[in-house]
């Protein structure tokens, strides 16, 4: 009886390791060898000069110039709602948490459309920003704004669980011992929370960069200048340019795979710190806190 559970046991695990190769076989890493065969299909020079194209070098930066500022804004916001969802008790919490998950549960799409309602011409604020010559759609304030709205929850969702999950005890002691606010943060909680914010960054950094709904509404798609790469990628492939599509898709490809590569380090070293066991640490019968 003993012997035929464990067959099941061993029959059902290879069973899931095979369903899970296979879906990684099919979904992952053939898609992938396509966009690098289809972007070599003419030779490494063509790819390099695709790359070196006046319009996909403007898209590579304005993309990074998004990412450069998406992500640190939206980090610095993870960090303020996560410390007062987790460190405070104040009304319409609970609400605080639910809207910043909001942009998970709306599609790109209709983002975009939400803020060319709000920003566009004949949206609520338009008028106003056209006669002071601002310019927010299709042009690059407007592919700023929706990005951070599409990858606001990335980086705060991961920052509230940790925090959450860190309590209030250690903060609490060293606040009533003297402990600045500053200090609090830099000495004991961020030591505890960096790894989360790490993984929270590399997510975000990998939205943004691969951002397509909600850039496609309110960017206008003007080559050279408010194409992203993402936007880019597809008006060489509708052009059927496809070897210089798939080219400047490998650089969206590799930022994937570093992501990935980033994650998977992350999560390793996480798991090592987690089993590592704690240092015995002698004491006098009376911990002394400093505040360098």
């Amino acid at each position: 009886m003993a012997g035929s559970h464990r067959s099941g046991t061993r029959a059902g695990r290879w069973l899931l390791i095979g369903v899970t190769v296979l879906f990684f076989a099919v979904f992952l890493f053939a898609p992938l060898v396509v966009v690098f065969s289809s972007a070599l299909q003419k030779g490494f020079g063509y790819c390099l000069a695709a790359l070196a194209d006046p319009e996909t070098v403007a898209a590579v930066r304005l993309t990074l110039l998004t990412t450069c500022i998406a992500v640190p804004v939206n980090t610095l916001f993870g960090l303020c709602a996560g410390w007062a969802i987790a460190k405070y008790e104040f009304p319409g919490k609970s609400l605080l948490k639910t809207v910043i998950a909001l942009p998970f549960s709306v599609s790109p799409v209709i983002a975009g459309l939400m803020f060319v309602l709000v920003y566009g011409s004949g949206g609520w604020i338009g008028p106003w920003l056209e006669a002071h010559h601002i310019r927010v759609i299709f042009a690059v304030p407007g592919i700023i704004l929706t990005t951070l709205f599409v990858t606001l929850p990335l980086a705060a969702h991961e920052l509230i669980a940790v925090l959450e999950a860190q309590g209030r005890e250690e903060e609490e002691a060293a606040w009533t011992l003297g402990a600045t606010g500053r200090q609090i943060f830099c000495k004991i909680t961020l030591p505890k929370i960096k790894w989360g914010l790490f993984y929270g960054v590399i997510l975000s950094t990998a939205r943004t960069m691969g951002e397509f709904g909600a850039v496609s509404v309110v960017s206008g798609h003007i080559r050279g200048l408010t194409n992203t790469l993402p936007l880019h990628i597809e008006v060489l492939y509708n052009q059927y340019d496809t070897v210089a599509a798939f080219s400047a898709a490998t650089l969206l490809a590799l930022i994937a795979l570093a992501t990935l590569a980033a994650k998977a380090a992350l999560e390793r070293r996480t798991e090592r710190r987690r089993d590592r066991p704690a240092p015995a640490q002698a004491t006098s019968g009376r911990e002394e806190w400093t505040w360098a």
